[in-house]
Order: C-alpha cells, then sequence, then structure tokens
C-alpha cells in the first residue's frame, strides 16, 4: 500500500518511521512518502494560507496551492488514490472505516492547518475520475491545531491491518471492536507475575481450561463495554 502524507509541518509525522508502520516500510509492506505542500507555493515566502472570505478569525489553507499539490502527488504515481482530508467536521473515524480503507491500494492524506482547507479542494477531487473519490474524516468531537495528529492515527489504524504488519495475524481481530469481539471492547489482559501488590490475575486465567477461557473473556468484554461504552451494546444509550 502506498500512502502520501501531505503537510506544511512534515517533522509532525516522522514517528511513523518507527516501530511497526517502520518495520512495514522497511519490509515494503507499506510505502509512505511525506511531502511539505509548500513545495507548491507560488511565492517566495512560500505562503499556503490567507484570510477567509466572509470575514472571522484564523487562516485558510488557499485551494490553488493545494490544487497544484495533489496533482502532482495523483501524476506520480498509477491507479486511482483515494484523498482523505482529516476535519473536526468530517465522519467519525472507525474500525470499519479502518479496515475498508486497509483494502485501498493507494490512500493521499491531506493534513489542513489554521482554519483548514478551502473548501473547493474537497468538491473538486470528489468529482475526479483519477481519483476514487474524498473521505471527510473526523477523530471526534473535538479540535487539534492540525490534520498531522489524524494522519499519525489513520496510518496506525490502517497499516496494522495489512496482512504481514502484526506478528501475530490474530491480533487484530481480537482487538476493540475488531471482528471478533463483535464490535465492542475486549476483555482486561494480564502477564506475569500471577501477583502484583495484592492484585493477583483471575484464576480462570491460570487454569489451562480453554472453554473457561473464553466464556470469562467474552463476558468481560460484555460487562466492560456495558460499564464504559453502554451505547456499543444499546445504541439508544449512546
Amino acid at each position: 500500500m502506498r500512502i502520501d502524507i501531505v503537510t506544511a509541518f512534515p517533522e509532525y509525522v516522522r514517528p511513523l518511521e518507527l516501530s511497526l508502520i517502520g518495520r512495514a516500510q522497511d519490509t515494503g509492506l507499506l510505502d509512505i512518502r511525506v511531502h511539505d505542500v509548500r513545495t507548491w507555493a507560488n511565492d517566495r515566502h512560500r505562503t499556503v494560507d490567507d484570510a477567509p472570505y466572509g470575514g472571522g478569525p484564523g487562516m485558510v489553507m488557499r485551494a490553488d496551492v493545494w490544487g497544484e499539490a495533489l496533482d502532482a502527488i495523483r501524476d506520480s504515481g498509477e491507479g486511482e488514490p483515494i484523498l482523505v482530508i482529516p476535519t473536526p467536521s468530517g465522519t467519525p473515524f472507525h474500525q470499519d472505516a479502518a479496515a475498508t480503507l486497509s483494502r485501498a491500494r493507494w490512500i493521499v492524506i491531506a493534513c489542513g492547518r489554521y482554519e483548514g482547507i478551502d473548501a473547493r479542494v474537497g468538491e473538486h477531487y470528489r468529482g475526479r475520475e483519477d481519483w476514487r473519490g474524498v473521505q471527510e474524516i473526523s477523530l471526534g468531537d473535538y479540535v487539534v491545531a492540525g490534520g498531522e495528529v489524524a494522519a499519525l492515527v489513520l496510518v496506525e489504524a490502517v497499516g496494522r491491518l495489512l496482512p504481514g504488519v502484526l506478528g501475530n495475524e490474530e491480533s487484530a481481530p481480537q482487538d476493540s471492536f475488531g471482528e471478533a469481539c463483535a464490535g465492542i471492547l475486549e476483555a482486561p489482559t494480564y502477564t506475569r507475575p500471577e501477583e502484583w501488590r495484592g492484585l493477583r490475575v483471575p484464576e480462570v486465567l491460570l487454569s489451562g481450561h480453554h472453554a473457561r477461557v473464553t466464556r470469562w473473556r467474552n463476558d468481560e468484554a460484555r460487562r466492560r463495554t456495558a460499564e464504559i461504552r453502554p451505547g456499543l451494546l444499546d445504541p439508544g444509550l449512546g
């Protein structure tokens, strides 16, 4: 899979060189390319933003600069990429969305800053035949300084679902919201030592009885979900 990240702050996404995602790049499972959007600015100050039409606080990232950047990136590869624009006004990003994106061959993430990217960018590329559409995504009901945080989350969430990225292929389905967890939270997990500061590992996990362990994990997953995220079990409580 190829992922292009376009940002005004390329250094922000350097953590993607580490850990699982870094190893996935080293082994060729992931091809991550980071671009400085200022490369396509057309003035000596490398300006990428301007005051919003209609007034208001902050600055808006310019459509002309983004258009040049995205066209150049599209022309650098074969196939139709998906354009992902992180924004607080986007669709909430869930595990199902990560799973869907993990089946794509090419994703381009446009990291906005300030008051966001001119809305015409999403409108324009949504109608282009040489792109596989535009997805505006939100990490949650809060605002951060820029799309780079969302890009880190998205690449981690999508990348770990690619075959060969995780050491154990059963890990992802058994995570919270994974297929084996029926979209709910996973049960608590424990390891050595058996007792720590007066707290013991639940005896059932030491029993070696696989059926009992599975039943306990299922029960604990539902109990935990009912306590922390009841809306996952009953949407009316969300």
